[in-house]
Order: C-alpha cells, then structure tokens, then sequence
C-alpha cells in the first residue's frame, strides 16, 4: 500500500465531510496491515469533529477504498478516529479548537506554562496563568498538550 495512493482516495472523501485528514499511517500487522487514519475538524460545535461525523466517515472512507485498487491486494483493517485529547497542538487550528481548555506548553527554553486558551489566531495564543495573561507565539512552542480534568475550577 503506497501512502500516498491512500491519500489521494481518502482525503477528498473527508473534504466532502467537512473534515480534515489529519494523519494516515499504514502498519504491517503479519500478513495483514492496519491502516490508521485520524480525522480532525471544527465539528458542530467549533471543538473537533463529533462521534457521528466520525462514523459517517468512516462508512464513506471504506466504501471508496474498496471501490479503488489504492490498498492493492492486501488484506487491511481499517481504524479511524478522532485526534484525541492526548495529541499535541501543533497547527493553529488545534490551539483554536481547544480555546477554554487547561494547556500545559514547553517552550523551546524549557520553561513550562500551564495555562488555559483564552484566545488563538494565526501566530500564537493566548493563555490564563494563574489569573494572569501570556501571550505564547507558536515559533517559540517545543510541546503543548491539553491537560485532562477531571474536576475543572470554575
């Protein structure tokens, strides 16, 4: 399975979904292969795509690789999913997406900031330090995952 065949079939599918392929991985597994493709998007909502979405395009990705020769002659599971909370901010958009959540950044310093997204736009992002405003430019960001909460403070 080449890559970017794969690709060429599955992202206008998700285009027309309102979606954006985010990353497609192809990993050999024996004789069969596991094709993992993570979509991402604004969703109804402005905060990522929802599980229907998800399951619509899941149905419309595996209808047009089974009518293309993109995945060849080899057997294949196909896993779709949504990003997920654990992965890092690394586009705009992600940042964007997750205004309102707690964040914790490594910068390329090594200073850590833990903050929550107040605002994000094409450059940086703002974030709620402890009351307190922090402008962090995205150049300057090594890391940045959004922190779980279980019990969030208001």
């Amino acid at each position: 399975m080449k890559q970017s065949a794969l690709v060429e079939v599955v992202e206008p599918v998700v285009v027309a979904r309102g979606l954006e392929l985010d990353k497609l991985t192809v990993v050999r597994a024996g004789a069969r292969s596991v094709l993992r493709i993570t979509l991402d998007g604004d969703g109804p909502e402005g905060h990522g795509p929802d599980l229907d979405q998800i399951a619509d395009a899941t149905r419309d990705i595996s209808a047009a690789l089974d009518a293309s020769d993109a995945t060849g002659q080899v057997p294949y599971t196909l896993e779709v999913s949504s990003r997920g909370v654990s992965a890092p901010l690394t586009k705009p958009a992600h940042w964007r997406r997750n205004a309102g959540h707690l964040v914790k950044v490594v910068l390329d310093d090594d200073e850590v900031v833990v903050g929550r997204i107040t605002a994000a736009d094409e450059d940086g992002a703002d974030l709620d330090v402890g009351a307190s405003p922090r402008r962090v430019g995205y150049p300057g960001v090594r890391k940045a995952i959004v922190q779980v909460e279980m019990k969030r403070s208001k």
